[in-house]
């Protein structure tokens, strides 16, 4: 098998990204996405997406974890398949697509920019110690005095794997503030199996969980994650958290083709 591939990051979420629209990848073959994912034997990557034609939209996205399975939505990823739409002239400044969580509309500017519009959230559990809400992707999190003192592999995984989520798990977020109305996040992410440099719908959902608790008034919150930083923009109407945009830049890595023989 030999397959052309082009690798793309948002906020150091990376990205090994395929041109599917001529049905040639065999997406049933989890060890092959696995491999592909693989930072020692493969091309290395947080997950693996592929750009699918659509009947109705620009394009289809199909995203899998680098454990090699079709996961829920990945909101860096989105972002980043918006930039790879563009570079192959299959969308301009504007795009809309349907990922596994249903439909999204995207803008992406001169500078690489991309605004993901993300799903409403309706339901917001705060806790005593935690907040949970889903985002596209379901997500735990914890509000502590400063996250760089946070393991945060072995409390995820802790979390993650533990009797409150069962067996389809969480993510999880770790959040503290910093100067001026930004917050930094660390997130584990589950299908990673470990802490990733950025995680999309992590920082969504942190930014309607700090406006539910009553840390943010403002429907605009700054996060700096381990990779950089990102935007969230939102509309909070009787509960119902609307127009929720996920804002930062999406850059083209390196293209490359790959022949594999066996994995």
């Amino acid at each position: 098998m030999k397959f052309t591939f082009y690798k793309y990051q948002g906020t150091g979420n990376d990205f090994v990204m395929i041109d599917n629209r001529q049905k040639n990848f065999p997406k049933n073959d989890t060890k092959l996405v696995a491999f592909l994912c693989d930072r020692r034997f493969g091309i290395g990557a947080d997950g693996l997406i592929l750009l699918e034609n659509h009947d109705k939209y620009d394009f289809r996205m199909v995203y899998y974890n680098s454990d090699g399975n079709e996961s829920s939505m990945c909101g860096n990823g989105g972002r980043c398949l918006v930039a790879f739409a563009k570079h192959l002239n299959v969308v301009d400044k504007k795009a809309e697509f349907e990922a596994i969580d249903g439909y999204h509309f995207a803008t992406i500017d001169t500078e690489g920019i991309v605004s993901l519009q993300m799903i409403d959230v309706d339901k917001v559990d705060v806790e005593n110690t935690y907040t949970f809400l889903n985002t596209g992707s379901p997500h735990h999190i914890e509000f502590v005095e400063n996250v760089r003192n946070v393991n945060v592999k072995e409390k995820g995984a802790s979390i993650r794997y533990s009797d409150l989520y069962g067996k389809q798990g969480s993510n999880v977020n770790f959040v503290s503030p910093l100067e001026n109305d930004k917050f930094a996040v660390r997130t584990y992410e589950r299908g990673v199996e470990d802490e990733t440099l950025s995680c999309g719908t992590g920082v969504t959902a942190v930014a309607i969980a700090l406006f539910e608790n009553k840390k943010v008034f403002q429907n605009e919150v700054a996060m700096q994650v381990e990779g950089g930083e990102l935007k969230v923009k939102f509309e909070e109407d009787n509960g119902t958290y609307k127009n929720v945009f996920l804002i930062g830049p999406a850059k083209f890595v390196f293209k490359g083709e790959i022949e594999i023989a066996s994995y």
